[in-house]
């Protein structure tokens, strides 16, 4: 008999379209769930914080929910974590996001707005400059393109911390990781191809 997969996890609290995240991992072959049950996050083999919106706004719903402790206590653990979009920034200390909010503290860092003199949000495709080889981009191209919707960047306080770049202005991390954590700043569900291999990537891990 073959191994069971384990079950992918995506952490419902109130932020972001979930279902698109749910249907890009089945279209790859990996069937995931989506909960506010704290239990379920306590149990999960795997865990996926998606996000958009605001920072601030986010973490008081994490809180609310009862979902801060068990995802912390997962990370600790060693659960492999995906960060995606707003779920990247989370992972940080701190963001200036409307002043100056708290984050998990997963990674040390802080988000940061885009400079005076770019459009914000920045919406629409850019490439990533990848920085180091890691299993979250195995098979995908140095200058692929992925779908960004952000006004915002996370800003590592550690460079290597960082596995791509984006040039928005500046060189901004796009993909960040360090052992079972990652973060992808875009959205892979509405990166196609390359979107769908990354989270293929994560699903394999």
């Amino acid at each position: 008999m073959g191994t069971v997969e384990a079950m992918i996890t995506i952490i419902d609290y109130g932020v972001g379209n979930l279902r698109s995240a749910q249907k890009g991992f089945e279209r790859v072959g990996h069937p995931a769930i989506i909960t506010s049950d704290p239990k379920e996050v306590e149990r999960a083999s795997k865990l996926v914080l998606p996000g958009v919106g605001a920072f601030g706004d986010a973490m008081v719903n994490l809180r609310n929910s009862g979902l801060i402790s068990p995802l912390l206590d997962a990370a600790q653990r060693g659960v492999p974590v995906l960060g995606i979009c707003l779920g990247l920034q989370i992972f940080f200390e701190e963001s200036e996001e409307h002043g100056l909010h708290e984050g998990l503290g997963l990674l040390p860092g802080r988000v940061r707005r885009f400079p005076k003199g770019q459009r914000i949000p920045q919406i629409g495709w850019n490439q990533l400059h990848i920085r180091r080889s890691h299993p979250l981009l195995e098979g995908i191209s140095d200058g692929a393109f992925v779908y960004f919707v952000n006004s915002y960047y996370a800003d590592p306080t550690d460079p290597s911390d960082t596995v791509a770049i984006t040039d928005y202005g500046i060189n901004f991390t796009s993909v960040a990781g360090r052992d079972h954590l990652f973060g992808v700043q875009f959205h892979p569900e509405k990166s196609q191809e390359v979107g769908l291999r990354i989270l293929k990537n994560f699903g394999e891990l």
